[in-house]
C-alpha cells in the first residue's frame, strides 16, 4: 500500500471490554432517569452506520448536499484558509470521520499539491476506522494516515501526544448540532483546550431556515430515521440480552423554530416491561411514555460567531452552500 497506516484504539487489548460496559452503564442510567434518554453516540453500531449512510442519501436530508458542496467546489479555497500561508506540516484531524465523503475532497486536493499532512481521523466505531483504512489507502495513494478509535478529546491528547504540529481540526456534517446551544459551546471549549495558539478548527453549522424544511430531514418518507433510531433499541437487546419490541414505539421528531432546537424521541404505544436479562434489571414504560433520543440544533450565523469568540477562537472566516443553508466555519485558536 502506498498509504502509510497506524490505528490506535483508546485503550490497547482492554478497549472492547471497556467499551462493553461503559455501554451497559450508560443505557442503565439513561432508562433510569425520569425522562428516560439514550445517548445518540450509540447509534452507530455496525448496522446504524449502514442506516446512517441511507439517511444521509434520503432526499429530505439536505444537510449532506450542502456541505459536500461546499466541498467539492470550494476545495482550494478551504485547502488556503487553513494552510493560512504556512508551508509547514501540519496535522488534519477529523472528529467523527464516517465516511470521510467530504473531506476526500480536501485530502485528495492536498495531496495533488504535495502538502505534507498526516490524516487523523478520530471515530467511537472501529468499524468506521477499518473501512477508512480501507477505502483510502485505495483512493489517495501517499497519504499518511493514523486512525484514532475511540472519544474525541481522550483522542486528540493522543494526537497532541504523537506530534507537536500545528493542528487543523475538521468538525463536520453539523456534528455540532448533536448538542443544545449551551452544550455546543461547551464542547468548543474543551476544544479549544485542546489546541495551541495558531491551530484551527472548521466546524460544520446547520442554519435556521424554513421549519418544514428542517423537520422533513429528520422525518424522511422513507422511514430510514425512523429505523436508524430504533436500531438502538435492538442493540440494546442483542449486547444486553434485553426484549425491547420495536414495533412498540413511535420515531416523533419536532422542532422549535424559536430555539432551533429539532428533537427526536422514541413514545411507548403501551404500558409495557422491558428486561435487561444480562444485567438482571427491569425497565417499566407507561403508554405514551417517551425516551428522549437526540437534538439536531440549527443556529443562527450570529450565534456561531458569538460562541467562537465565547470559547477562546477568532472566527476568521465562513463558507456557505448556494442557499445559504449551511456553513463551514474557519475559526482560529487565540
Amino acid at each position: 500500500m502506498n498509504i502509510e497506516t497506524l490505528i490506535i484504539s483508546a485503550n490497547g487489548t482492554t478497549t472492547k471490554q471497556q467499551a462493553a460496559q461503559q455501554f451497559a452503564e450508560d443505557i442503565v442510567q439513561g432508562l433510569s432517569a425520569n425522562p428516560k434518554r439514550l445517548d445518540s453516540k450509540y447509534f452507530y453500531d455496525t448496522t446504524g452506520d449502514g442506516l446512517f449512510q441511507d439517511i444521509m442519501n434520503c432526499p429530505e436530508y439536505y444537510l449532506t448536499n450542502c456541505e459536500l458542496e461546499i466541498f467539492s467546489g470550494q476545495t482550494d479555497a478551504l485547502a488556503n484558509l487553513m494552510m493560512a500561508d504556512n508551508d509547514e506540516p501540519f496535522d488534519l484531524i477529523e472528529l467523527g470521520a464516517g465516511d470521510a465523503m467530504k473531506s476526500s475532497y480536501l485530502l485528495k486536493y492536498l495531496i495533488n499539491k504535495g502538502v505534507d499532512f498526516t490524516y487523523l481521523p478520530i471515530d467511537i466505531s472501529s468499524h468506521v476506522i477499518g473501512l477508512l483504512d480501507d477505502e483510502l489507502s485505495k483512493n489517495i495513494p501517499g497519504l499518511k494516515f493514523v486512525g484514532l478509535n475511540g472519544e474525541y478529546f481522550q483522542m486528540l491528547k493522543k494526537a497532541a501526544a504523537i506530534s507537536g504540529r500545528r493542528k487543523v481540526v475538521l468538525f463536520l456534517g453539523s456534528n455540532i448540532g448533536n448538542m443544545a446551544v449551551e452544550q455546543a459551546e461547551s464542547f468548543c471549549r474543551e476544544l479549544r483546550n485542546h489546541l495551541s495558539p495558531g491551530d484551527m478548527a472548521l466546524i460544520g453549522f446547520d442554519l435556521k431556515k424554513n421549519p418544514k424544511t428542517i423537520l422533513d430531514a429528520y422525518n424522511d418518507k422513507a422511514g430510514i430515521t425512523r429505523n436508524f433510531n430504533l436500531n438502538l433499541l435492538t442493540r440494546i437487546n442483542r449486547e444486553l440480552d434485553a426484549d425491547f419490541v420495536t414495533a412498540q414505539f413511535e420515531h416523533y421528531p419536532v422542532y422549535d423554530p424559536e430555539s432551533g432546537a429539532c428533537k427526536s424521541y422514541l413514545i411507548s404505544q403501551a404500558d409495557q416491561q422491558v428486561h435487561l436479562r444480562s444485567l438482571n434489571r427491569t425497565v417499566n414504560f407507561q403508554q405514551n411514555e417517551y425516551i428522549f433520543m437526540e437534538i439536531s440544533q440549527k443556529f443562527t450565523l450570529q450565534q456561531t460567531k458569538d460562541i467562537a469568540i465565547n470559547t477562546g477562537f477568532i472566527p476568521a472566516n465562513y463558507m456557505f452552500d448556494a442557499k445559504n443553508w449551511f456553513t463551514d466555519a474557519i475559526w482560529v485558536a487565540k
